[in-house]
């Protein structure tokens, strides 16, 4: 259940932005009918209306890293030995796990990340503290982006996770709300009946498709029959 949010106008749900206009990436916006949307980071492409999206891909250069320093319980910065170039403030929003040994199991939400040319000790910086001790070189932690920055077009690649659907165009490297419950357009991967629950598609790129085959992650239900090619109401039950 969502228990903080901000209200949208229809106007708002359709802005997008250059910054960030204050919102933490995932923030939570919802409609006078109940559409919910979330604050999101387009990727390296533009978003287009209608198409379902998917989170960033994780990163193997900091996935798996031995930390780089010995830290006392209750550190808001970790330094990480990263295994290539990572831009800074990628994991802005996002989130460092310690994923194996010393500290494993505990997750905390980052302010910022420095940056690497290459593979180097690569900085991160935490809204919240890790609540146990880390030892260098011996306990591994991971970043990932949240899943509402970075975010792409879905490749009819059925393994990524979706997110939701634009219903602007939002520019690359742009904010913009991104919908995640409740009605809106769909475009359609094949014909499907009404009722239908619906996942990624895995022949056009940004369709919907009937769920078919277990492990596929339901993310809408058809209101109205599916036309391959074509946009038809779905509702959106992602959040």
């Amino acid at each position: 259940m969502i228990a903080s949010y901000q209200a949208l106008s229809p106007t708002d749900a359709q802005s997008i932005s250059s910054t960030r206009n204050g919102l933490n990436v995932g923030s939570v916006g919802v409609t006078r009918d109940g559409r919910v949307y979330r604050w999101s980071l387009a990727g390296g492409s533009n978003l287009a209306p209608g198409k379902i999206n998917v989170a960033a891909t994780v990163n193997a250069d900091a996935t798996n890293k031995t930390v780089a320093r010995t830290y006392a319980a209750n550190t808001k910065q970790v330094i990480i030995d990263a295994g290539g170039a990572i831009s800074a403030n990628t994991y802005q929003d996002g989130y460092l796990t310690i994923n194996d040994a010393t500290g494993e199991g505990t997750t905390a939400a980052v302010v910022g990340n420095s940056a690497t040319s290459g593979a180097a000790e690569l900085t991160v910086n935490l809204y919240e503290p890790i609540p146990v001790a880390l030892t260098i070189d011996v306990s591994e932690a991971s970043l990932t982006q949240h899943p509402y920055s970075g975010v792409v077009v879905s490749v009819a690649d059925q393994l990524d996770m979706a997110v939701g659907i634009a219903n602007v165009a939002i520019t690359a490297a742009y904010y913009g709300w991104v919908q995640t419950r409740g009605v809106c357009a769909g475009l359609a991967d094949e014909s499907y009946a009404i009722g239908q629950e619906l996942v990624i598609g895995s022949s056009i790129v940004g369709a919907l498709e009937a769920h078919d085959a277990a492990g596929e992650q339901t993310v809408a239900v058809a209101i109205v029959a599916g036309v391959d090619t074509e946009y038809r109401e779905v509702f959106l039950n992602i959040d």
